[in-house]
């Protein structure tokens, strides 16, 4: 796939792709759409504080983890066009209440459900995949998940103004974040009407469980038991954090670490339930994936938008601190890191589609934010600024074009649990951001680039020894196992009644 291709908008897979990161975007712009507004929010509502803000910004993140599992299942099961439609529709009230919000419970409400909207990313993954062939999704990925990711950035450039400019006084900002909310909401409705899962009928392949991911053999049952536990179990941090910042009763606060106790316990039952009796059966040789190549991806998307997320949120204070600069300089120049996700994400995807070794391309992308993290490490004032934008590009270059190569590699590895691989995938880069924010409390921007690139060398040492590259990842169909046109059969039997 040529990159020319993305304006051909009369091909089918080309307007799916469009329509789909248009829809990741407004999301991701309702996401972050309190930010950009906070200073604004305090001026004008005398009761707020800045640790009230604070507070804001973990809960923005804290359902993002758990609803990407959960959005993961859905997506298998119902597909991405009503998951999509869905999610931008319900998450538009959350969002309406937080800009009308009066009182402190409201907004801290609001704003907690609000963070489920962190799963949209993984619904257009699941979406693209089931329109490109195996030989164009990286770029394909890629291209999705950088210009819909922009909208974090465009929530930054655009909401000050509309709030101050289009509306206001004392609640312009409310009526910006209400007018995000509404535009969600009203493409929602217009993305059920507007796209279908894939080209045709057959392309949503239905696992035959969604209440957890199916695994080839009870070796892989363990690992995915391990590797379910910190997504959940990384909540105790936040939960934590509030606590500590004095939001939260010791009470309140067992009552949290109890309820997320519980849901992993949930969750270890229900990978038991699916996988027990398909193992006990036994998985034909034809429909066995490795889940260690899951495990993988899932350290890559620790490593690399786990990375992302945190560094855009120190970034800069550091570089104003560092090089004396003032606040709206430093943001300048800190934003770079975020505007070359519209060039280096596709640009990964593509480079995974044109090497031929999916594998090779990730292992290198892995190398270079190691490489890239150790430089910005060495940083201080006696390196000239020009030099500093410099590595800092250089890094983001290395970070956004792993996220890229990590989903070009995910809808091969088994096609009829995309959404649930993804899901979990994307859910780890949350995990990331969580883990590296709690360690940058505790340490110096140095240590936390060292801290950061030891991650990605881990990552690159995981992708090493567990990545396979996918059978038939360049392929111009996806593998179907004889379990797969089981599936198929027994859909299509159960719909030949309802037809008559």
């Amino acid at each position: 796939m040529k990159v020319s291709a993305v304006f051909k908008y009369r091909n089918p897979e080309i307007r799916a792709l469009h329509l789909t990161w248009i829809a990741f975007f407004i999301t991701f712009y309702v996401w972050f759409n309190m930010a950009p507004l906070a200073s604004s929010m305090l001026k004008s509502v005398d009761w707020l504080t800045r640790d009230d803000i604070r507070l804001f910004a973990i809960l923005n993140v804290a359902l993002t983890i758990p609803a990407r599992i959960v959005i993961g299942m859905a997506l298998d099961r119902f597909g991405p066009r009503r998951v999509f439609s869905v999610l931008m529709v319900t998450m538009a009230i959350p969002a309406l209440a937080f800009a009308f919000g009066n009182t402190m419970t409201q907004l801290l409400i609001s704003r907690l459900v609000l963070s489920s909207i962190g799963a949209s990313f993984v619904v257009g993954i699941h979406m693209t995949a089931l329109w490109f062939k195996p030989k164009d999704i990286g770029f394909a990925e890629g291209f999705y998940a950088g210009w819909g990711n922009f909208g974090s950035a465009a929530a930054a450039m655009t909401l000050p103004t509309i709030a101050l400019t289009l509306f206001g006084g004392d609640d312009g900002w409310r009526y910006a974040i209400a007018i995000s909310a509404i535009v969600m909401a009203a493409y929602g409705v217009y993305y059920w009407f507007a796209i279908t899962d894939g080209p045709d009928a057959r392309a949503h392949r239905k696992p035959r469980k969604a209440a957890a991911m199916e695994v080839s053999t009870w070796g892989d049952m363990i690992k995915l038991i391990i590797w379910t536990i910190p997504l959940v179990g990384c909540l105790g941090i936040l939960v934590w954090r509030v606590q500590s910042m004095g939001y939260m009763s010791v009470t309140a606060a067992v009552i949290c670490y109890l309820a997320i106790v519980s849901v992993i316990i949930y969750q270890v039952v229900q990978i038991l339930r699916v996988n027990v009796p398909i193992l006990k059966k036994g998985v034909p040789e034809d429909d066995k994936y490795p889940f260690s190549s899951v495990a993988a991806l899932n350290s890559t998307y620790f490593a690399n938008f786990g990375a992302e997320l945190a560094v855009v949120s120190m970034l800069p204070m550091f570089f104003e601190e560092t090089w004396g600069l003032n606040a709206a300089t430093a943001g300048l120049i800190a934003a770079s890191f975020a505007f070359v996700n519209l060039v280096a994400r596709p640009m990964g995807g593509l480079v995974s589609d044109r090497m031929g070794n999916r594998r090779f391309v990730m292992l290198s992308y892995m190398f270079g934010i190691g490489i890239g993290f150790v430089l910005m490490g060495l940083l201080n004032s006696s390196w000239p600024l020009v030099i500093a934008i410099a590595i800092t590009i250089f890094t983001s270059f290395f970070v956004q074009g792993a996220e890229g190569a990590t989903f070009g590699i995910i809808p091969s590895i088994k096609r009829r649990i995309t959404g649930q691989i993804s899901g979990m995938a994307g859910a780890y880069g949350n995990v990331g951001a969580v883990v590296y924010l709690t360690i940058f409390t505790f340490v110096t921007p140095t240590q936390f680039f060292y801290i950061i690139a030891g991650g990605a060398f881990l990552s690159w040492l995981i992708c090493l020894v567990w990545l396979k590259e996918p059978e038939g990842a360049f392929d111009e169909e996806y593998y179907v196992s004889s379990v797969d046109r089981m599936i198929e059969e027994q859909e299509m039997a159960k719909a030949k009644p309802q037809q008559g």
